[in-house]
Formats: structure tokens, C-alpha cells, sequence
């Protein structure tokens, strides 16, 4: 009965409404309610207005890697409410990472910090560039954070499994830890290993 009704079945003819069924539901109405920019809308607000308010969540050295001109670049890791000061809430907010997952859980803090008109870029960075639109390119080039995540996740997973075979069966922990955290992380949505290499040296800003 449980998995039933955590699964959104019908129990006498209502959907329940309480437990994780509600958190998700919550979090689907959020993402219907997110007001979404596609690549050429913004290309036409960047074209129409010279102080266009864009946003990019990425971390530091991700954003000088490459960019589009005339972005601001306030890492999610480092989004608090002090930090947003400098734009103006009456004004729409652009938002942009690679991809749009870090967009969207950008707009989720925005939105509790009193901004109200919020756009999360379609596609992110990835699909600005894919249409072959402007980027300005650094000398300075580095992965992207979710491809960190994927090579660090994959690495300690081959390490654990290796290193159980070779040189002691424990090591096997290892492999499981991670694989239960890449689990955890799709349930809730966060990833602590992204936090993690968000703050390692090689992400931050140049000094």
C-alpha cells in the first residue's frame, strides 16, 4: 500500500496528498510555474536592451572559460541575499548555467529573496552556443561542474572496485557510499559533491 500511494496511485478514488508524493508534486507545479527564455528571445531582450539584467550561476572559472557578453556572474554556491544588491528586482532576471538545472534552483533562491520577474535560459549556455551564437572565450579552460562530478563519481567507483580486488575486499564500501550518494542526489535534487568541487581552488575566480 505504501509504494501505492508514494507512487501517486489513487486510494478511494483521491491522489494522496501528504509524504514524498506531495514533495514532488510541489516541486513539478514549481517548474510549470518557472517562466522559461528560449535562445532567441534572449538573443532579441540582449539586442533591444543595452542593460539587460543576465545572470550566469556557474562557478568563477566556468564563467571565464567562456560566456556571453555583457553577463554577470554570481556562482550558485555563492548566491546569498547580500549578493544580489546590485540588481534591480523591478527589472526581468536572466538566468543561465550550462545546461539549466543550476539556473532553475537559482530562480528557487531569487524568488525567496523578493524577485519576482525571473526567466531561466532554455538550454543554458550549451544551447547558446550550440545555435552559434556569440561566446567570449578565455584563455583559461576548464570542465564544467556536472562534468567534474561525473569524472570524480566515476573515478572513486573504479578506485573502490580495484582497490577491493587488489588489495582489500573493504574497499568495496567505497563504491557503494558513492553509488548511494549519486541515489540520494537524484531523490533530492543536491549533489554534495558538486558543493564540494564548486570551492576546490581550480573553480575559483583567478586572483
Amino acid at each position: 500500500m505504501y509504494l501505492w500511494t508514494w507512487s501517486g496511485k489513487p486510494v478511494n478514488g483521491k491522489k494522496p496528498v501528504n509524504g514524498k508524493h506531495a514533495e514532488l508534486h510541489t516541486d513539478t507545479q514549481r517548474e510549470e510555474k518557472m517562466k522559461k527564455c528560449g535562445i532567441r528571445d534572449l538573443e532579441e531582450v540582449l539586442k533591444k536592451t543595452s542593460d539587460c539584467q543576465v545572470v550566469d550561476v556557474r562557478e568563477p572559472a566556468e564563467f571565464e572559460s567562456e560566456h556571453i557578453q555583457g553577463a554577470f556572474s554570481l556562482p550558485l554556491s555563492a548566491l546569498r541575499e547580500d549578493n544580489t544588491k546590485v540588481f534591480k528586482k523591478e527589472k526581468a532576471l536572466y538566468l543561465l548555467c550550462r545546461s539549466g538545472n543550476r539556473a532553475c534552483k537559482a530562480a528557487d533562491q531569487l524568488e525567496r529573496f523578493g524577485f519576482s520577474d525571473l526567466y531561466v535560459v532554455e538550454g543554458g549556455l550549451e544551447a547558446w552556443a550550440g545555435a552559434g551564437k556569440p561566446v567570449l572565450r578565455g584563455s583559461r579552460r576548464v570542465w564544467s561542474l556536472d562534468r567534474q562530478v561525473r569524472f570524480a563519481a566515476g573515478s572513486l567507483v573504479m578506485s573502490g572496485v580495484l582497490f577491493s580486488k587488489f588489495v582489500n575486499p573493504y574497499w568495496l564500501g567505497l563504491s557503494v557510499f558513492v553509488a548511494a550518494g549519486l541515489i540520494f542526489s537524484g531523490i533530492t535534487d543536491t549533489c554534495g559533491m558538486a558543493m564540494l568541487l564548486a570551492r576546490m581552488p581550480w573553480n575559483q575566480k583567478k586572483a
